[in-house]
Formats: structure tokens, sequence, C-alpha cells
């Protein structure tokens, strides 16, 4: 397994979703699933422990082909939210994706996790294309991406069944 933490600001870090955090991440999102199933596809369902431990595993096995960057953000040391990005190396472009816990929103960590995560992606990664799909209406996500510089390209009409509901998605990238 490669390591992987990035040190940010204020005892603030990214560490990868490994199957130490398993247990931290299903409270958490146990903690937010009201507010999750408002936006996330995978939210929908039951949430299991058992479950959320085969998702870490799929995306660690995808980390390690280069195909995924699963990482939970930690404020002294407690995990506070998710940023991740499926890859595709091939094309050279990435998908990024975050969500924070709702004690915490509104500090920036969302925005400082997902700098340290494009850094990586660009740098360590040489990845050319970044791009962020939040639905119309999320609007904290959609700022996130325009305090991040991605440029809005257009809107994806229905784009996104979540639950009952199917939104538009606003398609922002950063090339």
């Amino acid at each position: 397994m490669s390591h992987f933490t990035i040190d940010l600001e204020d005892k603030v870090d990214l560490v990868l979703r490994e199957p130490w955090t398993v247990d931290g991440m299903h409270a958490l999102i146990t903690k937010n699933l009201d507010r999750l199933r408002n936006w996330e596809s995978w939210a929908q369902g039951e949430q299991t422990r058992d479950g959320l431990e085969c998702f870490t595993n799929h995306h660690l096995s995808e980390w390690v082909a280069g195909r995924s960057l699963p990482a939970a953000i930690r404020q002294n040391g407690a995990l506070v939210g998710s940023v991740g990005a499926r890859i595709d190396l091939y094309a050279g472009v990435a998908d990024l994706g975050y969500w924070i816990d709702a004690d915490q929103e509104g500090r920036g960590l969302v925005t400082q996790a997902s700098r340290a995560v494009i850094d990586h992606l660009r740098n360590d990664r040489g990845l050319r294309r970044i791009e962020i799909r939040a639905a119309v209406g999320n609007t904290r996500s959609r700022a996130v991406a325009e305090r991040l510089g991605f440029e809005f390209e257009g809107t994806l009409r229905r784009a996104q069944q979540v639950g009952e509901t199917v939104h538009d998605v606003a398609l922002y990238a950063l090339t």
C-alpha cells in the first residue's frame, strides 16, 4: 500500500481512506446522512459498516492501480469529511468530489483539502483536466468549485438521479 498523507493548515490533514478509517467514516456518514441524501446517489441505500468496508477496499485497489484518490479530511485527528477523485490516466482527466460534516461547513476545509488534492493530481499524476460536477441547486458545492478557480462549462440537463429527484448538473473544469 502506498503511503499518502498531506498536511494542511491548522491541524488539518488528508489521509488515505484505509481500513482504519471505516468506523470513523461510517459514524460521520450516519450523522450526516439526511444532508448527503439530498445530493449523493450513493447515500440513498442502507449505509452499513460492511458496505463501507467493501467500498473502502475497492477504492484502495483503485488507488493502487492509479484510478482513484480516496482521502479523508481530518482535523485535530478526527475525521470530518471526504475528498477524492476518480482518475482516467489515459485521458488525463479526474473527477473531484467532496463532502464535509455539517458542523464543519463554512470553515474552508473542503476548499483547502480540494486544493491539495488538485495539486497532487496535477503535479504528481500529471493530469491536464479536473472536473467537478454538482447539482445545480447545490450552491455550497458550486461555490467551492468557483473558489478553486474552476470554470463553469455548462449544465448537463437531468444528468443525476438522487432517489426520486433528477437534478440538472453544473459542470466545472480546471485545465
